[in-house]
């Protein structure tokens, strides 16, 4: 029996889980499984690799998707550009390379939206999710700029130095913290929505709920808004082909 498996903390919520479970029923794959290793500390994740027979590969999210880099025999290009890993996967000859699907997840989701227009971005959070939506903005032309809580080398602007004009003039803001995933639904990042137009797209990179509040903020000011739910589908998609599991 094939096994894959999601890497992560507080992962009971699951995207991925569920995804490939249906995944597999609906393509009669019944050779290979899919399981949450929900674990406090990064330091578990060797006895992962070394107890769980069949292991394939693995999906990676918070917060490990830059800790567990050290614990890899290798990276590719994308991911060792990027600097943060949410697909692992584990070689015939048991080696563990990374590598980001996020990216192209977010780029793939992201360009039916685009237009002339979106010449720069904020991205709010500075974490390892961030790092994939960098990468994927500067491939697309796109000027960005990091806000975080607190300041700190290349990040622009803290949260209390926005304004309204510094809003209306990045045409794209993308939230790459957890602010305002369920069941924590109230909570949106503290930024001056008034600045926000129709010119705006607002893309949350959390799926659960389908519209958070900071969506729901943007949408109210004639915003385009997108949640994290295709890119999601994308990059697993991404993440399937690269495990190259034989089914």
């Amino acid at each position: 029996m094939n096994k894959l498996g999601l890497l992560g903390r507080n992962i009971s919520y699951s995207f991925s889980r569920s995804y490939f479970k249906k995944k597999f029923e609906d393509e009669q794959i019944t050779n290979t499984s899919y399981e949450n290793f929900d674990i406090s500390t990064i330091e578990e994740f060797p006895d992962i690799i070394k107890n769980t027979k069949g292991l394939k590969g693995l999906n990676v999210t918070i917060p490990y998707k830059e800790e567990v880099i050290p614990y890899l025999d290798k990276l590719n290009k994308k991911a060792k550009a990027i600097g943060a890993v949410n697909t692992i996967k584990i070689t015939k000859k048991g080696k563990l390379v990374g590598y980001n699907t996020d990216c192209y997840g977010f780029k793939k989701s992201l360009k039916p939206h685009l237009k002339t227009r979106h010449k720069s971005a904020l991205i709010l959070g500075t974490g390892g999710a961030s790092k994939a939506i960098a990468y994927s903005l500067k491939k697309l032309g796109i000027k960005y700029y990091y806000v975080s809580r607190t300041a700190s080398e290349g990040v622009t602007y803290t949260y209390n130095e926005l304004t309204e004009a510094i809003i209306a003039e990045h045409l794209l803001i993308i939230n790459c913290t957890p602010l305002g995933t369920y069941p924590n639904i109230e909570n949106h990042p503290d930024i001056p929505y008034n600045g926000i137009t129709g010119k705006h797209i607002l893309f949350d990179l959390i799926y659960n709920p389908e519209e958070t509040t900071f969506l729901r903020l943007g949408k109210e000011r004639h915003a385009t808004i997108v949640n994290g739910l295709d890119m999601l589908v994308f990059q697993a998609e991404k993440a399937w082909s690269i495990w190259d599991v034989t089914i």
